[in-house]
């Protein structure tokens, strides 16, 4: 339902594209916004939404070689030079003429940045950002997914005036969701804002289909047999993702031809982790099944064959050994295609979600002859297996389900005069 007068939204992030957990939660909240009657409009570096409902802007991709540039005299550093600053001021001037474009084109009412203003991959953006909605006063919901002080390549930096400017920044016409309670606490202590935790979401009410009976084309297509175990790696291939535990999970159930597949490429964190990966798999004598070349992301077919769901569908077993994560989307995602899941339990998985019940084979930072021994058991009986996905399925529908942040975000909304 509309609230007060505001209909159109306008979501503003570096990437709004692919399958990163800040593009895959912006689809979600613009299915429920637009489910209420709110129109959508996007406004990115890289987007794969329709030009009619999106102005794409080069600068406000954090991999522009201009941007990118800065950021090797912003981080790493403790002292930048005139010319860094004045780059940096002259940037943010045209990123923000490009803002105003963007809300007299689609006439925005509400300004939605998705973690522009909180993880500093493009500082000349949160600062355009932070100072349109200084001069403008719009209503705007700051969505927050990962801060600077979560990441230690932010530690020593030459920027603590912009990230004390921006990331974030808190005007009156703002609100801040958050997506963990961690993250929460961190930010009103730190800074003395107040905020919402939402969740990420998934849409449980809407059953997944086909599960038993798939015709997996996927797996022949990357060298499975019928009858061999896929393990799924459903990550980018980062440090934070810990894929030296899957390897070991593999390793351990002694296959008779090894093999994880991992969904995502390297992504925004250098080449050298996926090197060491590799180099490990070989150690270890498993093969490594890289498969983001196959996959597509919701708004285009020419980037792969296949999408989220096949991959999921044809998975045995799903590993999740992070060392830390903001939330957690491929957790949800294995929930949504029942597939019991292997999950170290990093903070926030501890905090908000194992209290919650759910049914998991989980590691406290290494790998375990009792671990190994229930993936086997939910690898080989059905009915233990099938009790334990059905359980984690139902738990998710209640608390991290469309409704839970159509609720929470409704009520933001309605909180604007």
């Amino acid at each position: 339902m509309l609230g007060n007068k505001i209909k159109n939204i306008g979501i503003v992030s570096t990437r709004i594209a692919g399958t990163d957990g800040v593009s895959l939660e912006i689809e979600k909240w613009a299915n429920v916004l637009q489910k209420n009657g709110y129109n959508c409009f996007y406004f990115a570096g890289e987007i794969d939404r329709e030009n009619v409902v999106s102005i794409k802007i080069d600068l406000a991709h954090f991999e522009h070689p201009e941007v990118a540039g800065l950021n090797e005299h912003l981080f790493g550093v403790v002292r930048r030079s005139p010319e860094v600053s004045n780059k940096v001021q002259k940037i943010a001037n045209k990123l923000k003429s490009a803002l105003y474009e963007f809300r007299q084109k689609f006439d925005i009412d509400l300004f939605m940045p998705e973690n522009a203003l909180a993880i500093p991959m493009n500082i000349p953006l949160g600062l355009a950002i932070t100072e349109f909605i200084a001069e403008t006063g719009i209503p705007t919901i700051a969505h927050h997914h990962d801060f600077s002080w979560e990441r230690d390549r932010f530690a020593i930096n030459a920027c603590q005036d912009y990230l004390n400017k921006a990331f974030p920044s808190d005007l009156p016409s703002m609100r801040h969701v958050v997506i963990n309670s961690l993250a929460s606490e961190q930010l009103s202590h730190r800074l003395g804002i107040s905020n919402t935790v939402i969740p990420n979401v998934y849409d449980f009410a809407r059953e997944p289909q086909d599960l038993d009976r798939y015709p997996c084309e996927l797996r022949g297509k990357i060298g499975f047999e019928d009858n061999e175990i896929l393990i799924l790696q459903p990550t980018r291939i980062v440090p934070r993702k810990w894929i030296e535990r899957s390897i070991e999970i593999v390793r351990s159930l002694k296959l008779p031809d090894p093999k994880l597949v991992i969904s995502h490429a390297s992504g925004d964190e250098g080449d050298d982790y996926h090197q060491r990966v590799q180099e490990y798999a070989e150690n270890m004598g498993i093969k490594i099944i890289p498969i983001d070349h196959l996959i597509r992301n919701n708004h285009s077919n020419k980037d792969g064959k296949y999408n989220i769901a096949d991959i999921y569908k044809c998975a045995d077993l799903v590993t999740y050994p992070s060392g830390y994560e903001g939330f957690g989307n491929a957790f949800l995602e294995a929930v949504y295609y029942k597939k019991p899941i292997v999950v170290n339990r990093y903070s926030i998985f501890i905090s908000d979600i194992e209290p919650k019940g759910f049914d998991v084979i989980s590691l406290n930072g290494f790998v375990t002859s009792k671990s190994i021994k229930k993936i086997e058991l939910a690898l080989h009986d059905r009915e233990y297996r099938k009790k334990m996905v059905e359980k984690n399925y139902k738990l998710a529908q209640k608390y991290f389900s469309y409704e839970v942040l159509e609720k929470k975000l409704l009520f933001i909304i309605s909180t604007f005069d």
